[in-house]
C-alpha cells in the first residue's frame, strides 16, 4: 500500500449508516420514512469528505488534482461521449438486471431513489449533489483506492467493492434484499471504472459521466417535488 489514505475507502459505508441511525433516533422515524433524505445525505457526506481530503492531502505536501492524476488539456471529447455512454447504459442496465434478480421485476427502479422533497431543497440538491458525488467518490475510490494500492489485482478489486457496497446504505435500509438490489446494480460498473481509470490515469471523462448520471436522478427528485401527486402514480403502478 502506498499510502495510508486507502485506508479511508471504507467511510462512506460508515458515515451514511451512523447518519441514518442518527436521524432514525432522534426522530423517532422508522427508516423507510427517512428515505427521502438520501440525497442532501448523500450532498452532506460529499462535502465533509472532499473538506477531509483537501486537508490530508495537504498534510501530504500534495493536492486532490495530484491525488486523482488531473492533467489539464489531456482529455479529449471522444473520451468523455464514449464513458457517458458506458456509465448511463451499464448504469441503468444493471439496475434493471438488479432488479430482476432481487425483486422478479422488470424493469425496476426503487421508488425510494426518487421520493420528494421539500420544493427549495429539492432545488439546492440539484446544483450541488452531481458536482460534489463525482468529485467525493471519484476522489476516494480512484484517487486514494486505485492510485495507493501496489497490487495489481487488489488495486481493483479493493476500491470497485467498496465503490459499489457505499450506494447499498444510501439510503440506508436494514432491508437485506434492497442492500443487495443497490450493491449488484453497481458493482459491474465500479470494477469498470477502476479498470478504465488504472489503465488510462485521467479522472476527467470518469467525473462527467458521473456528474450526468446523477443530474438524470435530481431532474427526477425535481420532478417528484414539484408534483408530489405524480411521484404517487409512479409507486401506484
Amino acid at each position: 500500500m502506498k499510502s495510508k489514505l486507502a485506508l479511508l475507502l471504507p467511510i462512506r459505508c460508515i458515515l451514511f449508516i451512523l447518519i441514518f441511525l442518527c436521524i432514525h433516533l432522534i426522530t423517532n422515524k422508522e427508516y423507510n420514512e427517512l428515505t427521502n433524505c438520501w440525497s442532501i445525505v448523500c450532498s452532506i457526506v460529499n462535502i465533509l469528505l472532499i473538506i477531509l481530503l483537501i486537508v490530508l492531502t495537504r498534510i501530504n505536501n500534495s493536492n486532490l488534482y495530484e491525488l486523482i492524476n488531473h492533467e489539464k488539456g489531456k482529455t479529449k471529447k471522444k473520451e468523455v461521449l464514449i464513458m457517458c455512454l458506458i456509465v448511463i447504459s451499464l448504469g441503468f442496465g444493471m439496475m434493471y438486471l438488479a432488479g430482476l434478480i432481487i425483486y422478479q421485476k422488470f424493469p425496476y427502479l426503487a421508488p425510494d431513489m426518487i421520493a420528494p422533497l421539500p420544493l427549495w431543497l429539492a432545488i439546492i440538491n440539484f446544483f450541488i449533489l452531481p458536482i460534489t458525488t463525482a468529485l467525493a467518490e471519484d476522489s476516494l475510490y480512484l484517487g486514494c483506492g486505485v492510485n495507493n494500492i501496489n497490487n495489481k489485482y487488489l488495486k481493483i478489486i479493493i476500491p470497485s467493492f467498496f465503490f459499489a457496497l457505499q450506494h447499498s446504505f444510501i439510503p440506508f435500509l436494514p432491508d437485506i434484499k434492497f442492500i443487495l438490489y443497490r450493491f449488484l446494480s453497481f458493482l459491474p460498473l465500479t470494477i469498470i471504472l477502476c479498470i478504465i481509470y488504472n489503465k488510462k490515469k485521467n479522472p476527467v471523462p470518469i467525473m462527467i459521466a458521473h456528474a450526468l448520471i446523477d443530474v438524470f436522478t435530481v431532474i427526477w427528485i425535481l420532478i417528484t417535488s414539484i408534483s408530489p401527486e405524480y411521484y404517487n402514480q409512479l409507486i401506484n403502478m
